[in-house]
This record gives C-alpha cells, sequence and structure tokens, in this order.
C-alpha cells in the first residue's frame, strides 16, 4: 500500500516520466492479485490524482421497506453527498420521493440502480430473506458482491453477511448480527465494521468472534421545533407491527385495559395510541383491530402507516412512552438493539417507559429520565406512579430530553464526517 501511494505521488509530480512504471505496477498487480484487485487499483489512482470524486455505493435489500435501519444508512449517505458519487443500490423499485416521504431526506444528487434478484423474483418475494438459502443453492447475493467492485467504498447496510465485498474499503452496518457464521458468510471480509450500539457490539463478538471497529449511534431527529403543544393523557408506542408480534402491542394493551379496570379513577381520562408501519395483509395487526373494537370507549387507538407530520403532532402532545419489545424473548435479536423511537420521544419530553434490555439500556436510566422494567406488572406500577405524580413526569421529561441529544442527527453527521475522513485520508485522497 505504501509503495503504491509513493508511485502515485511520484506520477502526479512527474506524469510523463513515471507513468510506464504506473502501467507495469498494474499489470503486475493484475498478475499476481487478478483483474479486480488491478482495477481497484486504478480507481484509487483516479483519486489519488483528483481526476473525479471518490464513488460509494451503498447496498440494503430492504432500501423498499420503511425502517430504523434504512433510516442510518440513507442518513449517512445524506451527510456525505458533497464529499462523494454516490449510489443507493436497491433489490426492488424505490425512488427519490419514497425517501423524502420516509425519511425527510433530499437524496437527488445520489444516483439509483436497481438490481433485481431473479432467486427471489420468481417467488414474487417483498421480504428478501437471506436466511432461506442453503448452503445446496447458489448465492443470489452474488449479482450483489459483483456489483461492488466498482466503488472506491462499498457500504453494506443491511446486516446481510452474505454479500462478497471486492471494493478497496469495505464497511458493514452492522445492526444486530442476526445470523451465526455459515452459509455465504462474508462478515469478516469487510475492512470495517460499524457497529449501532454497545449491545449490538457485545453480541457480534460473542457470534462472530469479529470485533467491531466504529461506534455509531443511530441518528434520531424528532426534535419538536419552536412551536410548543400542550400535553394530553396520552400513552404513545411506535413500532412496527411485526406479523410475529416481537414488538409486543398485544401486551401492552392488555396492560393498558387491566389498569383501566383496576384504576379507573387514576387511569379515567388516559388514551393509549399505538402507531406503526405494517404491509396490508397481517394477521397480527387484524387481532388487534378487533380488539381496540371490542373495547370500545377505553381509550386504545391504532394508527398505521401514517404520516410523518402527523407523528410528529402525536410525538409533543403525548406524556408517556410505552415500549416492550424484547419481553418473554430468549432470542436477543428479537430485543430492541438500539431504539430509535423512544429517543424520538425522549426528544419530545415524552417519558419512556421500556423493557430492560438490549440497546435500551444506553437510553434510558432508570428512575432519572424514565423507567425500565421487566415485565407488564412493572409497566403497569411504574406507568401508575407517573399517572399520579404530575411533577415526576415533568422532571422526567425534562431530563429525557436532555438525554437525547446524545443521539442527535448532528452528533450522527459529526462522527460519519470523522469515520469517512479517516477511510478517506488512509486511501490516499484528503
Amino acid at each position: 500500500m505504501e509503495h503504491f501511494l509513493e508511485l502515485l505521488e511520484n506520477l502526479k509530480v512527474h506524469p510523463q516520466s513515471a507513468f510506464s512504471e504506473f502501467l507495469a505496477e498494474i499489470k503486475r498487480i493484475s498478475r499476481s492479485k487478478g483483474i479486480q484487485a488491478a482495477y481497484n487499483s486504478l480507481l484509487q489512482a483516479e483519486v489519488y490524482l483528483n481526476l473525479r470524486k471518490p464513488k460509494l455505493g451503498i447496498y440494503d435489500h430492504a432500501f423498499h421497506c420503511i425502517g430504523g435501519a434504512q433510516k442510518y444508512g440513507l442518513s449517512m449517505i445524506s451527510a456525505l453527498q458533497n464529499q462523494f458519487d454516490i449510489t443507493i443500490i436497491s433489490n426492488k423499485e424505490v425512488n427519490h420521493s419514497h425517501f423524502m416521504r420516509w425519511y425527510n431526506l433530499d437524496l437527488s444528487h445520489c444516483e439509483i440502480k436497481i438490481i433485481k434478484l431473479p432467486f427471489y423474483e420468481q417467488k414474487s418475494a417483498h421480504h428478501l430473506d437471506p436466511a432461506c438459502i442453503s448452503k445446496d443453492e447458489e448465492n443470489p447475493f452474488h449479482l450483489i458482491s459483483k456489483e461492488s467492485g466498482n466503488y472506491d467504498i462499498f457500504v453494506n447496510n443491511s446486516m446481510n453477511e452474505m454479500v462478497y465485498p471486492l471494493s478497496n474499503i469495505s464497511v458493514l452496518v452492522c445492526h444486530f448480527p442476526e445470523r451465526r457464521p455459515k452459509t455465504y458468510f462474508y462478515a469478516d471480509q469487510y475492512t470495517h465494521i460499524i457497529h449501532n450500539s454497545l449491545y449490538t457490539a457485545e453480541w457480534i463478538k460473542k457470534k462472530w468472534d469479529l470485533t467491531p471497529h466504529e461506534h455509531i449511534y443511530p441518528p434520531v431527529d424528532m426534535e419538536p421545533g419552536i412551536q410548543k403543544m400542550q400535553k394530553k393523557k396520552t400513552i404513545i408506542s411506535v413500532a412496527r407491527f411485526e406479523v410475529e408480534g416481537t414488538k409486543r402491542q398485544h401486551e401492552m394493551m392488555e396492560t393498558f385495559l387491566k389498569l383501566k379496570h383496576d384504576h379507573p379513577k387514576a387511569t379515567e381520562d388516559w388514551t393509549f395510541k399505538l402507531i406503526g408501519g405494517s404491509d396490508a395483509k397481517n394477521p397480527y395487526l387484524q387481532r388487534l383491530k378487533k380488539i381496540a373494537a371490542q373495547t370500545s370507549g377505553k381509550n386504545i387507538h391504532l394508527k398505521v402507516n401514517i404520516p410523518l407530520e402527523e407523528l410528529k403532532s402525536l410525538y409533543k402532545e403525548s406524556t408517556l412512552f410505552w415500549h416492550l419489545c424484547g419481553l418473554s424473548h430468549s432470542d436477543p435479536s428479537e430485543i430492541e438493539h438500539f431504539g430509535m423511537t423512544a429517543v424520538e420521544a425522549m426528544q419530545n419530553k415524552v417519558v419512556p417507559v421500556v423493557y430492560d434490555g438490549g440497546g435500551l439500556r444506553e437510553i434510558v436510566d432508570h428512575g432519572i429520565n424514565g423507567f425500565r422494567v421487566k415485565s407488564q406488572a412493572e409497566l403497569s406500577y411504574y406507568s401508575l406512579e407517573l399517572f399520579q405524580d404530575e411533577g415526576l413526569v415533568q422532571s422526567m421529561g425534562e431530563n429525557a430530553q436532555k438525554k437525547s441529544q446524545e443521539f442527535s442527527r448532528f452528533k450522527f453527521e459529526e462522527r460519519i464526517h470523522a469515520f469517512f475522513s479517516r477511510l478517506l485520508s488512509s486511501y490516499g485522497r484528503l
């Protein structure tokens, strides 16, 4: 690497006399390491000689779905648009207006490239599950591996360890190590691994025996702005309505109804609003809607796939935030890896009462800016305490807003710029 950079520096100073030596080095690299390595050297030379901006490709097999992981990756490249020529790589149709509507991100300076995977297209699959690929089947993600070799930096934002990186610099953003090393496992081939929480880093070491390189918390940008809204006696829960019920909306509805039954006076004016995204066909969501309909008058409301502005208004007016993802789970991947919606609530002085596990332990300090609970009974206990103590709600809400500043978009972008500047420095360009 050092020899090659010296050669490039000589080429920059003495282009005519040094060109033949440079060409001979490219041929040597091609013979000893292969065509891709030679091509990567040419890419690096173009950047080092200031012939173009560095090219960055970012891939996620779920860019067509709304999610926190996808927001993480797209927020990353939003911060880097002026520094790189960026290509967003997706397996399903998606466009710039989707990203603007879903995440309020203007990515119009980025190219979008759709690479459809025949294996999943033949199945008409909306969810591209890597876990369904057996060792006897060809890796459908080899098409993405091949594409990765066209960039100076390739970022895999999808937790998909089946993509082999071919670029000079490769970055795996690990939101959680869901699979153990088995079929087509290439996480160990990336030059850098970013982890989104200390909880995730712990499990990368346990499951993969790898040490991640960079800790960058997700960006959370749900600040209320200058317009203030009067707080209402509203509990809000924001999470996808997963078909498997992993976000535990049903259990939270049970808890709220029991509170209504056991403490009618304390809960008289309180409302519970469950908010989240969902596909059109979702039997779990239909079951929740049926319960809400049967308990009409108990102030339970389901809000599905609502616009961003409506969600912001609900955060502003709510008092408590509930989140029980992790309850009764033995699989660490089914516990909240970070907890972006909890931080969104805290930015709006909404007091969190959340499951005591996973990344939520890094966000909520028990008894200071919220409560962490291990059961539905504890959720009831601490919520009832808040129902009956407005002063506690006020102080915890203010503490929650202060803590949320650690996870702001500004902090995220600051860390992203520092990280990618170091990458470019090692590449020979600053």
